[in-house]
């Protein structure tokens, strides 16, 4: 069976064109299915919880437990996901949360749980999301071709929030009409649908791999390394914490807004969340025309203004349908964030990093949305649930500010994918993979009068000498010849500089090509392989 991502048919780049794709249709209507018993499970936790401790700091705690492990294991994740046989492993994980999700229902309706069991199952939960998510996300440029990548991206945040829509809203009425087990068993039965439907995919088989797959460890330093180097994907991350950290006031307080500045019951906290979630399939409805409009840097700035109206809206007006139409905003702000962040990571990402880059968003994601929860949980300790509010929406508008110049989809007009222009070097026989370290040198003839220029270029280049595996890089002229520049770089082992080879992209090309033109050689520029020995040699010394 072909994929959608490799087939030729076209696309008119719709908002709803990939779900003429089969395989997205089926795995986005299970993925839509099991969101609604997570969000049930989330107002679940929450509510259980302002019911066992309701003080701030441990209902700030929940939120915690639930997005503290996506920032602990996203590396790990995304570089198992990059590594494996990404179905597989999302079946595996799945049926692993389904078993935990089943004993978790089964304690709470025996009433078995305190609060720690509560964060216990909670974290452990998260901990299995955090192992999902970059593998399902990397799986999605599988399912649609490349133009019809944002639209899915975009149904990908619209079906979330449809489940955040319907999650809270039923897990209010169940809670309040079934009992407190019933969010938690449906959750556990929701992991079932989304097994079946991975079990019914059947994805292309990728190419073979020339080279063994990386080490874990090696894995995750590598796509660590690319996310450092790589200038589209670091702005998007600035943009990221400027928002989460205190976007993350929502969620954190909500439940508390809700039982003690709105004096509501379970019943309001599902509506409320509902009502985000209402909110948030408008705003996906209207998001790409405003994009059209504004473009991604001010729908991010236009988003965050509207969360911190929404924060500023709920501390000053203790209203229940005043706080109903604020989370409407909520949810509307939320979206436009959220995807336009998600956008500029996906097109930021070349094919053989992708779950590992999206794991570094995502752990930076969760990872401020855990922090913020734990800050903004004790700031309403000190100073109260308003004052909290209130100095997060401050925080916002000011983020907007300090990360402005990080512009966003930047990598959306970049060549990403792999140029295999750079042939892999002719050795007269074998060389070990592991026999290292590797030095690469390349010999420039450059007039002097492009010196600068040429500087220029290269250093700017060494950027993705060093992302895509270098450890040392540098420039140098010959003294004795002026205008005789050597570039060379060092990587770890034969094997590594091999997958250099397999890394270089389109847009690498066409900055090599670029360096190249100040080239007045006669042929082109000269490239040396050196390597060190194989052993150590013996010493000299007596």
């Amino acid at each position: 069976m072909m994929t959608a991502a490799h087939s030729k048919g076209t696309s008119d780049g719709g908002a709803w064109s990939p779900f003429r794709h089969g395989a997205f249709a089926l795995l986005w209507s299970a993925t839509v299915v099991s969101n609604v018993g997570t969000w049930m499970n989330d107002v679940g936790a929450g509510w259980l919880m302002a019911t066992l401790s309701p003080t701030p700091l441990m209902v700030g705690l929940v939120q915690t437990a639930t997005t503290l492990p996506v920032f602990l294991f996203a590396l790990p994740a995304g570089a198992l996901a990059d590594i494996v046989d990404r179905r597989r492993l999302l079946l595996v994980l799945n049926a692993l949360l389904g078993i935990t999700a089943a004993a978790f229902a089964v304690l709470v309706f025996a009433g078995r749980i305190d609060i720690w069991l509560l964060l216990v199952f909670t974290f452990l939960l998260g901990t299995g999301a955090a192992f999902v998510a970059p593998a399902w996300q990397a799986v999605v440029p599988r399912l649609v071709p490349r133009q019809d990548l944002q639209a899915a991206i975009a149904l990908n945040s619209l079906g979330i929030n449809v489940s955040r829509a319907v999650g809270p809203a039923l897990a209010g009425v169940l809670i309040a009409q079934v009992g407190m087990a019933a969010p938690f068993a449906l959750n556990a039965l929701s992991f079932g649908v989304i097994i079946l439907a991975l079990a019914f995919w059947k994805p292309a088989a990728e190419a073979p791999r020339k080279l063994p797959p990386e080490t874990l460890l090696r894995a995750i330093h590598t796509g660590l390394r690319y996310a450092v180097r790589s200038g589209p994907l670091t702005a998007t991350l600035v943009r990221a914490v400027a928002f989460f950290l205190f976007a993350s006031a929502y969620w954190a307080l909500l439940p508390l807004v809700a039982k003690q500045l709105l004096g509501g019951g379970p019943g309001l906290f599902g509506v409320l969340l509902g009502a985000v979630g209402a909110g948030a399939v408008g705003g996906a409805m209207v998001l790409p025309r405003l994009k059209a409009v504004l473009g991604p840097d001010r729908t991010v700035a236009a988003g965050t203004a509207g969360t911190a109206a929404v924060l500023v809206a709920l501390a000053a007006v203790p209203n229940q349908g005043f706080a109903v139409a604020a989370c409407v905003l909520a949810g509307a702000s939320w979206i436009a964030v959220l995807s336009s962040l998600h956008v500029s990571a996906q097109t930021a990402l070349p094919d053989w990093v992708r779950a590992r880059g999206l794991s570094v968003f995502l752990m930076v994601f969760f990872g401020s949305m855990a922090l913020g929860s734990v800050v903004w949980g004790q700031v309403a300790t000190w100073a109260g649930i308003p004052a909290a509010l209130i100095i997060a929406a401050a925080g916002a508008l000011l983020g907007i500010a300090l990360s402005w110049t990080a512009r966003l989809n930047q990598g959306e007009a970049m060549d990403l994918a792999p140029s295999m222009h750079w042939p892999e070097p002719v050795t007269p026989e074998g060389v070990e993979p592991d026999r290292g370290p590797v030095m690469v040198t390349i010999e420039y003839r450059i007039d002097s009068a492009d010196t600068e220029a040429f500087l220029a270029a290269i250093g700017r280049f060494s950027r993705q000498r060093r992302r895509d595996g270098t450890y040392d890089w540098g420039i140098l002229e010959d003294a004795e010849d002026p205008g005789r520049w050597v570039e060379y770089f060092l990587v770890d082992s034969w094997l590594e500089h091999l997958r250099q080879h397999e890394r270089v992209t389109g847009a690498d090309r066409a900055e090599q090509d670029a360096i190249n033109a100040f080239h007045r050689g006669d042929g082109p520029p000269i490239v040396t392989h050196l390597i060190a020995p194989a052993a150590a040699p013996l010493s000299t010394d007596e």
